[in-house]
């Protein structure tokens, strides 16, 4: 309703203008007749008779005939100012229709309205008086007047949006999202680009570091940087600095499957470099996050198969490392091989073929147990997958002695 009400005032004093200016032609009509009747010969009308046009006389200097001529140019857009005013008038009982379609973002509407229609020859035209007007001296109330007249008649091109403007502004993207996609696409790389993976992400420490998701990938990146470390004193500085990141995070965010499982693969690393009661408590630790990470995220093949091999660890502990364990922390860790073996299944059950290394463990429990022909068929898949990863490689150097054990 306000757009309507704004274009009826456009349209009103649109039409009053033109009758002032109609006014002014009439009044300077007359004195062009009377002028016309005191020195006849200086005009004759042009064929359509629409307009007057000069002709050679002796009555006038060269500087009048000149502004007569821009005069009449005037007189002939004041003409065709009158049409438009009509093409408005007609147009206005669909005003309300066309507001609302340009509300929908139908910009083909709004350029065939007539209130965005301009004529270049009258602009031309008028522009040309407007310059002679100035330069005979003319006051400066007219020059404004026109001035203004020609204001409005340029802006609505010039100052008209386009089409890009009008579309609704592109969300900002969120800086954050895009810093986590490198990442992942960096721990997917190779050794140069995981390194640089945590370079990245230990730069926007500072601004992201109250995030877990942030948080949860710089212990990854840690982890991957571990991996690919050549001495010792550098993997266990990693291990360290993820294991602190580790311990923050699951802090920050109870409710973080990745905080809890990454941790906890943290804490499995660490018990390389430890000492015998710092491994086992670090067991602990291990099988705590694990078993929370399962609880937040059920369906993560990688939690399954980080428990299975603890399991499959702790099965094979001796008796004295259980006595050990007795002793420091009063019941020692449990676990059998079937536990392993279910949690290996589950792996496979969730994502069939998920890695090389889970296949090995596959054998290796059923061989434990016994079931030699599965243990087998578990071994020939193993070696139906390409070495693509360290882990794969040591995937690989286990299937080199396990596969002559057992006849594959």
């Amino acid at each position: 309703m306000m757009a309507q009400a704004d274009s009826k005032v456009l349209v009103l004093g649109a039409l009053a203008g033109v009758a002032g200016i109609s006014l002014a032609v009439v009044c300077y009509q007359g004195f062009r007749s009377r002028r016309r009747a005191s020195c006849p010969g200086f005009y004759r009308i042009n064929d359509q008779g629409s307009s007057l046009m000069l002709v050679d006389g002796p009555g006038l200097s060269g500087g009048q005939a000149e502004v007569l001529e821009r005069l009449e140019a005037l007189i002939q857009c004041v003409s065709e100012l009158k049409d438009e005013m009509k093409a408005l008038k007609s147009a206005l009982p669909m005003l309300p229709d066309q507001v609302r379609e340009e509300l929908r973002g139908r910009d083909e509407v709004r350029r065939v309205s007539p209130l965005h229609r301009t004529t270049p020859t009258r602009r031309k035209r008028a522009a040309g008086a407007i310059a002679g007007s100035r330069a005979e001296g003319r006051s400066s109330e007219e020059a404004e007047s026109e001035g203004g007249y020609m204001t409005a008649l340029t802006d609505s091109d010039e100052d008209e949006p386009s089409d890009t403007e009008q579309r609704d502004e592109e969300p900002p993207v969120d800086k954050l999202s895009v810093l986590l996609e490198r990442i992942d696409r960096l721990h997917q790389g190779s050794e140069s680009d995981k390194t640089e993976s945590l370079n990245i992400l230990l730069g926007q420490r500072e601004e992201f570091g109250q995030n877990s998701t942030f948080l949860w990938r710089l212990i990854r990146a840690y982890c991957d940087v571990h991996d690919i470390s050549c001495t010792l004193e550098e993997k266990k500085t990693h291990a360290e600095s993820g294991k602190k990141v580790g311990e923050q995070a699951v802090s920050l965010n109870p409710a973080c499957a990745e905080s809890h499982q990454w941790y906890a693969i943290m804490c499995g690393i660490m018990a390389e470099y430890d000492t015998v009661q710092n491994k086992i408590k670090n067991g602990y630790i291990f099988k705590d996050h694990l078993d929370k990470a399962i609880e937040l995220k059920p369906q993560d093949p990688m939690s399954y198969y980080l428990l299975g091999r603890w399991c499959y660890a702790v099965a094979q502990l001796s008796w004295i490392e259980r006595k050990v364990a007795a002793t420091l922390f009063g019941e020692p860790p449990s676990a059998t091989v079937e536990d392993a073996l279910k949690n290996f299944l589950k792996v496979e059950e969730i994502h069939p073929a998920y890695s090389k290394l889970n296949y090995v463990f596959l054998a290796k429990c059923f061989k434990d147990l016994g079931q030699m022909e599965k243990a087998r068929k578990m071994c020939e898949a193993a070696c139906s997958m390409n070495a693509v990863s360290k882990e794969d490689e040591e995937a690989q150097k286990e299937l080199d002695l396990l596969c002559p054990a057992l006849g594959v």
